[in-house]
Formats: structure tokens, sequence, C-alpha cells
């Protein structure tokens, strides 16, 4: 018999999610009860916990019109950054964790990875395109420090001169600035640093183990000054809560540095959606409908339109005026104009397999 989700708890320390929705792939779920007697308290504080998982596959293939690349890699499953709205916390149901709690505490590490992504780089008519680091994780959450999983990729991607977007919201991107600026020589690489909010009391429960606002800023900085292309992804926007900070998010990047910029729109599939009211309850309770009454009339009265082409818009007349208003603060900032190097394509022509030169001397 399956019982309904369990009610929402309280904030844990450097967490996002408040509770642990079941996992729906699951026959049966549990749900607390008081009955008067003992129960045992629940800690206020979690620790993390890494797995291993040897990878069987390195690269994950997309067909979506709405993204500007068909390949990605994960170093990760999870993510201990615990950003709340994260679009990628149902995918920790498959491998039977909560996409609550667990996916910013139950973390698994791939293993091997480096090794597959060789072999499928060698595939007989593998045909070269950007390369997306990562899709459903942060590549430069703190597990990498620990790993290094993520530089053995960008070493393997330079030694084959195969170019990459990286998409990140970690300061420690700035430990391989030796590779980056190796890629971006070749013109390689493009990086983007999400900003959601200037506010670093609403990111500590938003983002809560991510970077600080302006160490994200002194990112985007660094890389400018070491040549290598960067913009900022301004992501999500959540109407009623980080939106009014549009403006001045474009503004501090291109201040730091940045040409390039893109938006999205808070996106809330599956789990994300309740564990996401959840954190609304308990942490902006005076705002709380006023926000979801917001992202539905951009969603056609639901909490998430899946749609290609609306679910990283939204419709409606809010989100046409968020993209105004993007596109409207980027040109007084002066980015995305055409003939900043951070719009121009990546080189595909340079990519060789990896072993191709070894095999010359085998």
């Amino acid at each position: 018999m399956t019982h309904k989700t369990p009610s929402p708890t309280s904030a844990r320390k450097g967490r996002g999610a408040t509770y642990a929705p079941h996992n729906r792939f699951a026959p049966t779920a549990s749900e607390p009860v008081d009955d008067g007697w003992w129960q045992e308290e629940v800690p206020m504080s979690l620790a993390t916990e890494v797995r291993e998982e040897h990878a069987r596959s390195a690269l994950a293939w997309n067909r979506s019109p709405d993204l500007p690349f068909d390949r990605s890699i994960n170093p990760y499953r999870g993510c201990e950054h615990g950003c709340i709205y994260c679009y990628a916390r149902p995918s920790h149901a498959y491998w039977d964790l909560s996409p609550g709690l667990d996916f910013e505490t139950k973390l698994i590490a791939r293993t091997g990875l480096v090794e597959r992504l060789r072999d499928e780089l060698c595939r007989p008519g593998y045909q070269c395109r950007p390369i997306n680091l990562a899709g459903n994780t942060d590549a430069y959450q703190p597990l990498e420090a620990r790993y290094a999983t993520t530089r053995a990729i960008l070493e393997l991607l330079l030694e084959c001169r195969h170019p990459m977007i990286l998409v990140t919201k970690g300061t420690l991107i700035l430990r391989d600035l030796d590779l980056l600026r190796a890629l971006a020589r070749q013109r390689l690489v493009r990086v983007m640093i999400s900003l959601t909010s200037l506010d670093s009391e609403l990111k500590r429960s938003l983002e809560p183990r991510a970077a600080s606002p302006s160490a994200r800023l002194r990112v985007i900085r660094t890389l400018t000054e070491a040549s290598i292309p960067v913009g900022t992804l301004v992501s999500p926007v959540i109407p009623g809560l980080t939106d009014h900070e549009l403006e001045r998010l474009l503004e501090a990047a291109a201040n730091a540095g940045a040409t390039t910029a893109g938006w999205m729109l808070l996106r809330l599939p599956q789990e994300v959606a309740p564990l996401f009211e959840a954190w609304l309850a308990e942490h902006y309770p005076d705002r709380a409908d006023k926000v979801m009454s917001l992202i539905r009339q951009c969603r056609g009265g639901a909490d998430y339109d899946p749609r290609f082409g609306k679910r990283m818009r939204g419709e409606g007349v809010f989100a046409e005026l968020l993209a105004q208003r993007f596109h409207k603060a980027c040109r007084r900032v002066g980015l995305n104009h055409p003939d900043a190097v951070a719009n121009q394509p990546l080189d595909t022509s340079a990519f060789r397999p990896p072993r191709a030169q070894g095999d010359l001397f085998e």
C-alpha cells in the first residue's frame, strides 16, 4: 500500500531541502505519525555520504531544441551545493534515493569515467561537437577537490582538442586555470558562471553550499584576466523572489568582465515543486503564495510546463516582461555583442581521437 509523501520538516544546517520525499519508483512509502510514544530526534545537520559507481558510459545525449549542445558529461550524481530549485533533483530517484535531502547528502562519484570517455571519443563515426560539462550536477562541487575527475576530463579534451562548454557556480574552477588557458588559446572552451542573487542571506538558504555571489563575480574577473571566454547565466529567475535583481546581476557580471549572458525561468519538474514550496514555507512564508502565483502565471496555471520552447522561458505577460528586461539590460551594459569572443563558435575542426597520435608509435 502506498501512502502520501511525508510532510515537510524543518531546515537543516547547510542543506537546501527541508525533507526527503519518497522515491516515486518504490512500491511503498512511509509517513511518520506522532502516536504519543517516544521518537528518535531528527538531527539538525546531516553529513555528506559518498559512494562510488564504475561508469559504464561517459556521454549523455539529448535532442532538446532548447539546449545549445547535444551531449554532456556528469562526473557525479547528486550535488552538495544543495540548490533547492535544482531541476536535476528528480534524477536521484533512478538510484533508489530521494530527490530531497538525499540529492545533496548521498552523492555518487563515477569512477573510470575518463577511460569510458576516451573509448567513446575513439569510436568510428564519432562526430565532434561541444560537450557540456555538466548537465545534471556541478562539476566543481566540493567533491571535485577529492576526486579531481573534472580536471582529468579537461586534460583529455585538451589532449584531443575537443571543444567544451562549462557551467558552474563553484570557485574550484580556478584550480584548473592552466588547462582552461590552454583550451582557450585553441578556441576550445566557453565558461558560464551561474548567478542567481546578489543577496548573500538569500543565497545561504537557496544555494547553501555553493560559492557566495561575491566569490562567483571574482571567478568571472579572474577568468577574464586569464583570457578565458566567460559569460554569466542568470538562472533561475524566481518570480517574486529574485526577478527584481535581474538588471543588477547583469551589470555586476559585465563589470566583472563577462561578455555574454543568458537566463532561465525557474523550473519545477516532478518532486522539485513540493520541495520548493516547502522551502518557501520555511524561509519566506510571507511571500510564498505570491511567488507560486507568479510561477503559475508563467506556466499556464501549473507548477511546471515541460514543453520544448516553453520550459526554459515560460509564457504570458510576466514571462514576456522578464525577456524584455533581460534584452534591454544586456544592451545597456554591453553583453551579448556579436563580436565578443565568447560568442564565436568553438573550434571542432582540430579534433583528433585521443589514441590517434599514440597509435602511430605502437
